[in-house]
C-alpha cells in the first residue's frame, strides 16, 4: 500500500542545507550588511522584553540599596548619639572641674590666708547626726594633722580638728553646740566668746552684758586668745542684739561668714613660730 505522504529529504541532508543557508546568510550580512534593517527592527521589538526582564533585578537592587542606606544611617545615628553623650558628659565634667578650680583659687587666694603653713583637705563625709556638726576630711596623722588644729576656708574659720586618724580626720565645726571660740569686734576690739547654736546659719555670743558696745553688722574675728586659732580670721557678722532687764546678759546672734552647707575644700593651718610660742606660754600657764 502506498503511503499518503511521501518521505522527504533525510535529516542529514536537511541539516547540511540549514548549515549551508546559515553560512550564506552570515557571509551576506558581514559582507553586504543586508540584514541591518532587520536587526534594528528585531532589536526594537525585543527591547521592551529586555527592560521587563531586568525590572525585577533593578527593583531588588533599589530596595537592597535603600535598606543598606537605612541601616547605615541608623548605625551612623547611633554612633553620633553615643559620641554626643560622651561629649556632653565631658562638658559636665569640664564645668565641674572649672568650679573646683575656681574654689581652689579662691581658697588659696583669700586675703585671710597669711603666711602660716597650710594644707588643702577635701571633705569626705558629713556627720549624719542632727545634733552634731562634724565633717570627715582626707588628711590624717601621716600628713602632720593634730587634734585642736584650726581649719579654715576662703571665708573664714570652719572649726578645729577633733579626731586624727592615720589617713583621715574629723573636724568639729564652728556651729556645733559644743564648740566655743574667743572672738573680738573689729570696730572696737571688744573680746567675747562665740559658741555654736546647732544651726548652720547662726552662732551666738555668750555672757555679754547688755551695756556692751556691740551693734548689728559688727564683724567678729578671732582674737588669738588661747593660742589655738590665729588672730584676725573672720567668724561672722552680728545680726541681732537684744536684752531683757530680767536677764543679766544680752542675747546676741551672728551669721557665720562660712557657708557650712557648702563645704568642699578646707585648709589646715599650722601656727607660725610666734603663734606656737603663744600656744606654749598658754599651756605652761595652765
Amino acid at each position: 500500500m502506498k503511503p499518503i505522504f511521501g518521505r522527504g529529504p533525510s535529516l542529514q541532508l536537511r541539516l547540511f542545507l540549514a548549515i549551508l543557508l546559515s553560512v550564506g546568510l552570515m557571509l551576506a550580512d558581514s559582507r553586504l550588511d543586508a540584514f541591518a534593517n532587520v536587526r534594528y527592527l528585531l532589536n526594537s521589538a525585543i527591547s521592551p522584553l529586555q527592560y521587563a526582564a531586568n525590572l525585577p533585578r533593578d527593583m531588588l537592587d533599589g530596595v537592597s540599596g535603600q535598606l543598606s542606606s537605612h541601616q547605615r544611617l541608623l548605625a551612623e545615628n547611633k554612633a553620633l548619639k553615643r559620641d554626643l553623650l560622651v561629649k556632653q558628659s565631658d562638658v559636665l565634667l569640664l564645668d565641674q572641674l572649672k568650679q573646683e578650680n575656681q574654689r581652689l583659687r579662691e581658697l588659696l587666694g583669700s586675703p585671710f590666708v597669711r603666711d602660716e603653713k597650710k594644707l588643702i583637705a577635701e571633705v569626705m563625709a558629713v556627720d549624719s547626726d542632727p545634733y552634731s556638726h562634724q565633717v570627715m576630711i582626707d588628711k590624717g596623722r601621716v600628713d602632720g594633722v593634730y587634734e585642736g588644729q584650726p581649719v579654715i576656708n576662703e571665708k573664714g574659720i570652719v572649726g578645729q580638728v577633733s579626731y586624727v586618724g592615720a589617713h583621715n580626720s574629723r573636724v568639729l565645726l564652728l556651729i556645733d553646740p559644743t564648740h566655743a571660740i574667743p572672738v573680738q569686734v573689729v570696730r572696737n576690739d571688744i573680746r567675747v566668746i562665740a559658741s555654736g547654736s546647732g544651726q548652720i546659719d547662726q552662732i551666738q555670743l555668750e555672757h555679754v552684758p547688755s551695756s556692751t558696745d556691740i551693734e548689728v553688722g559688727d564683724l567678729l574675728v578671732t582674737s588669738g586668745l588661747g593660742g589655738r586659732f590665729p588672730e584676725g580670721y573672720p567668724i561672722g557678722h552680728v545680726t541681732e542684739f537684744s536684752f531683757d532687764n530680767k536677764r543679766p546678759f544680752a542675747q546676741i546672734k551672728a551669721r557665720p561668714t562660712v557657708q557650712f552647707d557648702r563645704l568642699r575644700y578646707l585648709l589646715l593651718v599650722w601656727p607660725t613660730p610666734r603663734e606656737t610660742l603663744m600656744l606654749g606660754e598658754a599651756d605652761s600657764g595652765n
